[in-house]
């Protein structure tokens, strides 16, 4: 337990369930001081394992970590049917010839002898060099990522529209990130997930993340952790336009 405690090995390492086995079949045993003594520090020790692990679990799960063995337990839980139909959608080959025949080569000669050169297909053109610079918030405002008012207002107004939600149709303090940012249109849905950022990061509601099940929940707080400006730990969610579109039609069905 000592190099677990240093951090010198994997906190994982240990058979908890073991150990505390062996205690329990020796404590009745036991009659002197320093026997007792000697498993209760060995139970401190357990309690620092555990903790350990617990810290361990907590940090993959903010940093959206994903670990092989979920993937693994998560494919050795579907169907063999829906695992090979998964890889057959994805499996995309390039070219499929089964015979190469004496038409099919001389459909490719004359292909290639009446090729242009590439410098005819491809001319020459001037791309022009653009800067990167800083979207101003009239610009923001004009692309409908932000809307013309105090930024803390809408912050709040949102928090106060996340916990209304909750309220209604959350299940124990929580509900699904993609229930609470998502809207009719993508833009709208991407400016709610944009002020959710901010919910998260400024201290107004936190994630729950279940990386077997690949689910994202979002529970607000009844008062902000922090002050607004003081940034809290960010955690990135992938949006497409793909994934709201599955979104939207599961809603509907």
């Amino acid at each position: 337990m000592s190099k677990i405690e240093t951090q010198k090995a994997d906190p994982f390492l240990l058979d908890i369930k073991e150990v505390i086995r062996i205690i329990q079949e020796y404590f009745p045993k036991w009659n002197q001081p320093e026997e007792l003594n000697l498993d209760a520090e060995a139970i401190h020790h357990i309690a620092s394992v555990i903790k350990m692990q617990n810290e361990w679990v907590k940090q993959r799960t903010t940093s959206m970590y994903k670990d092989t063995f979920l993937f693994e337990e998560k494919i050795r839980q579907q169907p063999a049917k829906e695992v090979v139909e998964a890889f057959l959608k994805a499996w995309h080959p390039l070219t499929a010839l089964e015979q190469v025949t004496l038409q099919s080569l001389t459909e490719a000669l004359q292909y290639w002898a009446t090729l242009k050169p590439l410098k005819e297909r491809w001319p020459n053109s001037t791309v022009p060099n653009v800067e990167a610079g800083v979207a101003t918030r009239s610009e923001l405002i004009n692309q409908s990522i932000l809307r013309d008012e105090a930024f803390s207002t809408e912050l709040e107004s949102c928090w106060h529209q996340l916990k209304d939600k909750v309220q209604r149709e959350g299940v124990a303090g929580k509900i699904f990130y993609m229930d609470f940012v998502g809207a009719d249109t993508y833009e709208e849905t991407v400016h709610r997930a944009y002020l959710t950022s901010f919910l998260v990061t400024c201290g107004y509601a936190t994630l729950e993340l279940v990386p077997l099940e690949e689910e994202i929940f979002i529970k607000p707080l009844d008062k902000p952790l922090t002050k607004l400006g003081q940034q809290a730990v960010s955690v990135p969610i992938s949006l497409s336009f793909d994934d709201w579109q599955r979104w939207k039609r599961g809603r509907n069905t």
